[in-house]
């Protein structure tokens, strides 16, 4: 049966969700809610759609005989969407609030991940100032400062200094310099070792590794400067072999979701796993509780094209599980993406500017470019509206072919105070 899918989400990830969705043979007909302008070619837009309206999000499912929603961004999946949904009949994918606490609160999800013996740094969690700089004066390690609550990617603050720990404590706790989200912060161990996120299909009993990605945070090469949303990704990651995921499977999954579910909050949905992988072994650094960004723009290419994904979220929508029959590496291709991010970004950014260049991509089977802070002018031209313009995403037989591919199309790009990292699978 055709199904009839509601994407919810209009940035970079449901970009590349939606071009995969729009491949699948279950799928019958596309809603995108709000999506965005590089996204009509794809599904049909419900632009006026407000994603914490929830009971306007269930008249758009009645009225518009919707058989499956996917949620893309966090902020409806924290604060409950899916249960909203799930009270009225309508089979979607992803966690409920309890589940996706997960990625709310990253205090809970440290407390959760010691509890059930779920490999990660070690910690501790403060609401007030003052404990926390006393805490800092006699640390037993370098710190990592984290904004406990949701902060868009970028509440997390890599101080190379005493000075610049205490500077950031007192940011977030004093200064509220990511509001409601750092009024608790955790100071983290900083590991060492490259990073690898680790993505996984999960029905609330099982979980299947769908795919890898090397995510590249901060903004300047050399992974210099401020962290970001995200500026390129490499899938599959580079250093995830299949012997590397099968411990993931073994040390992070199936803990994670035999622990959810003794703890009366089952996790069905996709599962972000972000790694450090440091001498002593795969460490936790975050969990996301739902598809990543700019990850998604990478993994998505790289799939094997005989994959059905949305046949996949239908079935754990449905509560039928994942099938027995998983193939072990369901991605089949490497690829690499290059995020065109406005002037000022990470900070204020400029907005308006006109992107040219993309009509000379068009005809390129080895890329894909998923819009994301862009918007149509009234005279048709495309403009920049965000911070993360567009992701530009090329396949390739390795990941030497694919970034060579991804720098030359980005050259053929033009926007007047654009700028990306020529160093992403470098």
């Amino acid at each position: 049966m055709p199904l009839r899918i509601l994407l919810l989400g209009g940035g970079g990830r449901e970009a590349a969700l939606a071009w995969r969705l729009s491949r699948s043979a279950r799928c019958g007909h596309l809603l995108l809610a709000p999506g965005n302008a590089g996204m009509e070619a794809w599904g049909q837009r419900l632009p006026s759609l407000n994603l914490l309206d929830f009971s306007g999000v269930i008249q758009s499912c009645a009225r518009e005989e919707v058989d499956l929603v996917v949620v893309g961004p966090e902020q409806p999946l924290v604060a409950g969407l899916v249960d909203a949904l799930q009270a009225e009949g309508i089979p979607v994918f992803g966690p409920t609030r309890l589940a996706a606490e997960l990625e709310g609160s990253k205090a809970w999800s440290k407390a959760f991940m010691a509890r059930h013996g779920i490999p990660t740094a070690d910690f501790r969690v403060f609401t007030s100032a003052m404990e926390a700089l006393a805490f800092l004066e006699q640390a037993p390690w370098p710190v990592v400062i984290k904004a406990s609550g949701l902060a868009a990617g970028k509440g997390v603050l890599l101080p190379d200094s005493p000075e610049e720990a205490r500077d950031g404590v007192v940011a977030m706790l004093e200064g509220a310099a990511f509001g409601e989200a750092g009024s608790t912060i955790v100071l983290e161990e900083r590991l060492e070792g490259p990073e690898l996120s680790v993505f996984a299909l999960c029905d609330g009993e099982r979980g299947w590794i769908l795919g890898s990605a090397r995510d590249h945070k901060r903004v300047g090469e050399g992974d210099r400067g401020p962290n970001t949303g995200g500026m390129g990704a490499i899938a599959p990651g580079p250093l995830a072999t299949p012997q590397l995921l099968e411990e993931v499977r073994r040390t992070v999954l199936e803990p994670v979701l035999a622990g959810m579910a003794a703890e009366g909050r089952p996790f069905c949905g996709v599962l972000f796993i972000g790694l450090m992988l440091t001498r002593q072994g795969p460490r936790v650094m975050e969990f996301n509780c739902r598809f990543g960004d700019p990850e998604t723009q990478v993994l998505m290419p790289a799939l094997d094209e005989g994959l059905d994904l949305a046949d996949l979220l239908y079935r754990v929508a449905k509560g039928e599980g994942l099938p027995a029959d998983l193939p072990q590496h369901p991605m089949t291709d490497t690829a690499v993406c290059l995020v065109l991010a406005a002037e000022g970004y990470p900070g204020p950014v400029k907005t308006g500017d006109e992107i040219l260049g993309l009509d000379s991509l068009a005809n390129d089977r080895h890329l894909q470019v998923f819009l994301a802070g862009a918007a149509r002018g009234d005279d048709g031209r495309l403009l920049s509206a965000g911070g993360r313009v567009l992701a530009l995403t090329a396949r390739g037989a390795d990941t030497e072919q694919a970034r060579a591919r991804a720098l030359a199309a980005m050259s053929r790009l033009r926007m007047r105070g654009g700028h990306y990292r020529k160093d992403i699978g470098a």
